[in-house]
């Protein structure tokens, strides 16, 4: 039975649909008018923008823009691309908007962001991490910036670990993982929807998302050998590593983490400042009991030494077409873009979008891990449609099935079909 989120459906010719009949607005053709006494609300996303960074961009634009506001609005990943959908068709659309880099295609190809050749020097041109630019690019054309990249890494607090070694390979992962849970904590934690860490095992295991073949149609492959082969072992650690709920997602992956829960878990590279908050910060951490001995390392691969094939995290920012103060709105982005602001992130383990901000990273074990799973880390097809995939859930859906214990070759190939359907409608 295939499972569908029939709100998010064709949501890439709805976006084109509303996008070109958005009509002229303040805001649609770039003029901004007065902007004295003018508000910009930036919606960024997660807690991952340390509040340095929130409190860098508040302060400075308002400085430079005399009479004028900028107000950030945090927005959850869960249900964003929905959210946006709304948002930026209306008359109330933020001016400033951050998105992942995964989603970035499905508006810049329907016309929601506003184009930025015209500053694209200011937010650092060719210095500017190329991959991330491709992303927010539609027909030679730049629409949404990078903001920040990262990976994954596998956590652990070295008085849970013990004197158990860390893995080297994938197979030890999921070996060691299983050996370490008990009823009260996980050896990994691992709900149900988080596609994001199960990708690697597909990728490692010779499988594939999707490709296209030679006449423009896409392949799904995670009913390929390779891809039943991996969600295998992630159907292997979901059922006898995890105690996560079989039906849960990967937010505030901290939470568990902090409270004993887990040995390991599979986190991007910033969640780091989560588990070493205060303990009476509002979101707060661990930093004297499981993020005290706090490690990380890169996850193995198929092969010791190497690195597992992950997931290319990261956002893109954006000016919204419908903005009411375009011009203004993009002062705001070359805020975020600045070297100033930029290097903020990078003191925070987060890989800047400026490639010579790189040396501004610490030189710590956390994000050396980062670094090198970086280096070996794979992004999702690079189609517009991909939105829709991500918004009608459908990998989501498919891995709450394998968490269940359902059976893998049939649920992947329910599974590719629908992400042909998706892809190729």
């Amino acid at each position: 039975m295939k499972i569908l989120r029939f709100g998010a459906v064709a949501l890439t010719s709805a976006l084109a649909l509303t996008a070109c009949s958005s009509g002229g607005g303040t805001g649609s053709d770039g003029a901004s008018g007065d902007t004295e006494g003018a508000e910009i609300r930036v919606w960024l996303v997660g807690t991952d923008t340390p509040d340095v960074a929130r409190e860098y961009l508040t302060s400075t634009f308002e400085e430079e823009n005399p009479g004028s506001t900028l107000t950030i609005e945090e927005q959850s990943w869960t249900g964003l691309v929905d959210k946006l959908t709304t948002a930026l068709s209306s008359s109330d659309s933020p001016d400033v908007v951050e998105v992942g880099n995964t989603q970035a295609a499905t508006f810049t190809s329907a016309g929601y962001f506003a184009p930025l050749d015209d500053i694209a020097e200011d937010l650092g041109g060719d210095d500017l991490l190329p991959g991330f630019v491709k992303a927010g690019t539609w027909e030679d054309t730049l629409y949404a910036a990078p903001y920040y990249a990262g990976s994954r890494i596998v956590f652990y607090s070295g008085q849970v670990l013990g004197s158990t070694p860390v893995p080297t390979t994938l197979a030890e992962y999921v070996q060691t993982a299983t050996s370490l849970r008990t009823a009260d904590r996980s050896g990994l934690w691992f709900p149900g929807q988080d596609w994001y860490n199960a990708l690697p095992f597909v990728w490692e295991n010779g499988g594939f998302i999707a490709e296209p073949d030679d006449d423009g149609t896409w392949e799904a492959g995670f009913s390929s050998p390779g891809g039943i082969k991996g969600l295998q072992q992630v159907q292997d650690l979901m059922v006898n590593a995890s105690n996560a709920p079989k039906d849960g997602d990967e937010a505030e992956l901290q939470v568990p983490f902090c409270a004993g829960q887990t040995t390991f878990l599979s986190a991007p590279n910033w969640i780091r400042w989560s588990i070493q908050a205060p303990a009476d910060a509002e979101a707060p951490g661990c930093p004297d009991t499981f993020g005290a001995d706090l490690h990380a390392f890169p996850l193995p691969g198929a092969t010791a030494g190497q690195t597992a094939k992950v997931f290319a995290g990261g956002s893109n920012v954006a000016v919204a077409t419908k903005s009411a103060n375009v011009d203004l709105a993009k002062k705001a982005l070359t805020i975020l873009l600045s070297e100033e602001y930029q290097t903020i992130l990078a003191e925070n383990s987060m890989i800047p979008a400026r490639k010579s901000l790189a040396s501004a990273l610490p030189q710590d074990e956390f994000t050396q891990a980062s670094a090198a799973a970086a280096a070996n880390a794979e992004l999702t097809p690079a189609t517009p449609k991909w939105g829709d995939v991500e918004a009608q859930k459908v990998i989501q859906d498919a891995l709450v099935q394998i968490a269940q214990g359902g059976d893998v070759p049939t649920i992947a190939a329910e599974l590719d079909t629908q992400i042909e359907s998706i892809l190729n409608g």
